[in-house]
């Protein structure tokens, strides 16, 4: 109820008017049956203008210190994110993978929408970065379609560091479902999996015209990437699951 509520009446009319959204391409979302979203993560907003856009109920994974955080604030925010389809998830340790997958997996059985961002964390500049290979995984264990989506837009009406937003025009861009069957059986193979990783954020990039950059967008932040262009090509080396 509160979901529905936050879409329609307290959150969604405010959202239309100050980012004026359309969504292109809602056809390619199926009416019902789980699948996984892959989209491109530009700003905080991006979690508020695709769920208002599609309308059908979205999952996201959330780190869990949105959840942990005491007092009046925390116990709000544990909340408001509770309601509005955050899942917790612990991102650190050795576990933390696993525990991502097998929560996505019970979003995904019980025939919901669950949306990732393979790049693990907000553009810091508005490129497209380096894809983690959590969500290939997923999607190759589970034999679930993935939808590319791109938001174009909400970097500009809520750029990192800003509090008050700016208002734009915001686009929600759905591309067609990539099909992965063709790798059944092969979930844990790192080529494999990066592969398919590839092919997602190639998507994600024609579909929303960024640049792509072959490093990691957490590197970078920490001072640990150099950030050049590059084409969305299969890579051969291991990645760490997202």
């Amino acid at each position: 109820m509160w979901y529905y509520l936050f879409k329609y009446i307290f959150m969604g009319p405010a959202l239309r008017l100050m980012g004026r959204p359309r969504v292109e391409g809602l056809e390619n979302i199926p009416k019902d049956g789980p699948a996984l979203i892959a989209s491109n993560h530009m700003a905080v907003v991006d979690s508020f203008y695709l769920p208002l856009m599609v309308p059908r109920r979205i999952f996201f994974l959330a780190k869990s210190e949105y959840f942990t955080e005491k007092g009046v604030k925390g116990r709000f925010k544990k909340w408001f994110f509770s309601t509005s389809g955050q899942i917790p998830i612990d991102r650190s340790g050795a576990s933390a993978a696993a525990g991502a997958l097998l929560a996505g997996k019970r979003v995904l059985e019980d025939g919901r929408l669950l949306c990732l961002y393979p790049e693990g964390t907000r553009s810091p500049d508005g490129r497209l970065y380096k894809g983690k290979t959590g969500l290939a995984r997923m999607a190759l264990e589970t034999g679930t379609p993935v939808i590319p989506i791109a938001m174009v837009g909400t970097d500009k009406i809520n750029p990192p560091g800003t509090v008050l937003p700016r208002p734009t025009r915001i686009v929600v861009r759905v591309g067609e479902p990539l099909d992965f069957s063709r790798y059944e059986g092969m979930a844990g193979n790192r080529f494999i999996e990066r592969a398919v990783t590839d092919e997602i954020m190639y998507a994600l990039m024609r579909l929303g015209g960024q640049q792509y950059v072959d490093v990691y967008a957490a590197s970078l932040k920490n001072g640990g990437g150099t950030a050049k262009q590059a084409p969305a090509e299969p890579a051969t080396e291991s990645d760490d699951a997202a």
